[in-house]
């Protein structure tokens, strides 16, 4: 999947992103908080903060334990909340899934240029824009 929207609602407290398929027509919306739409915007348009935000820390953390994010996906939906996980390579090469809000693992996905995977289920069940 690949980000395709952010939309930001300064005066609302419910943010979106829209997810779509490379190589196909399914769109998906997620609803986030404002912070986690900021950060992501902020990644997605290279812009750096003085000091590190906290998706800044999390990639830094990872990386300074020898470990490499592989990749995100968002898993499940269930009663109108998303699920995801980190795919995290260890430094023994082993794989592990850290379970994480949505919002959080996309925009680490984001920070990192990392890929963003949605189960089928959840293609299907989530809401089209």
């Amino acid at each position: 999947m690949e980000l395709r929207s952010i939309k930001i609602n300064d005066t609302g407290d419910r943010q979106y992103i829209a997810l779509g398929e490379m190589q196909g027509d399914r769109n998906r919306a997620i609803v986030i908080g404002y912070h986690e739409a900021q950060a992501i915007d902020r990644f997605v348009k290279g812009r750096q903060m003085q000091r590190p935000m906290t998706h800044d820390l999390l990639a830094t953390m990872v990386e300074a334990t020898g470990a490499t994010v592989e990749r995100i996906e968002v898993t499940d939906l269930k009663e109108g909340t998303f699920y995801a996980v980190i795919r995290v390579a260890r430094q023994d090469g082993s794989l592990r899934n850290v379970d994480a809000r949505p919002s959080d693992a996309i925009a680490l996905a984001t920070a990192l240029g990392k890929p963003i995977y949605v189960s089928e289920d959840v293609l299907r069940d989530a809401t089209i824009l």
